[in-house]
């Protein structure tokens, strides 16, 4: 397994910080708390953010919907190519399957990930779709990013839609 670590950590925590802003703010609009955010390291000038997005399914009412989905669409439109070559994604949760192969198909060359989801997990945890020697693409891996602060998002949201639930049950 590709795991690369080799940029400055408060880098990664800078751009992850962003990813946990849209994560943020679909937990605003009672979407699931992910953020993504696609960095281009192009041949002139410092990294720029060229893609933002959060989970939006239930606005859009799109299953497909998924911050890295849309990240990479967005991206794809700014470079004016499905190639997303010289880019990182920051997303703050592990990707899931179709978030993976779309991550494969795009070429995006490294994965940058906040919380573990030991549910549907395709990075690293349930399968390692990012890595899998069969496809013609691999991704670089780094895991753990600001991991505490973007499961926690998760966490609390998710508690508070249990506590609605049971609140309105009453």
């Amino acid at each position: 397994m590709n795991v690369r670590d080799d940029f400055d950590p408060r880098i990664h925590e800078h751009y992850m910080e962003q990813a946990l802003n849209e994560a943020a703010a679909a937990g605003a609009e009672d979407e699931v708390p992910i953020g993504a955010i696609i960095v281009h390291e192009g041949a002139v000038g410092e990294p720029r953010v060229i893609a933002a997005a959060h989970n939006q399914r239930e606005q859009l009412r799109d299953p497909t919907a998924h911050a890295e989905m849309l990240a990479i669409t967005q991206a794809a439109q700014a470079l004016n190519n499905w190639r997303l070559e010289n880019c990182t994604l920051y997303v703050t949760l592990e990707p899931c399957p179709m978030c993976a192969g779309a991550i494969v198909l795009a070429r995006i060359p490294r994965v940058v990930y906040g919380a573990a989801d030991p549910k549907a997990g395709a990075a690293e945890t349930l399968f390692t779709l990012l890595n899998d020697a069969r496809l013609n693409h691999r991704a670089e891996i780094v895991r753990g990013v600001l991991g505490d602060r973007c499961g926690q998002i998760l966490s609390d949201f998710f508690a508070r839609k249990r506590q609605s639930r049971s609140a309105g049950d009453s």
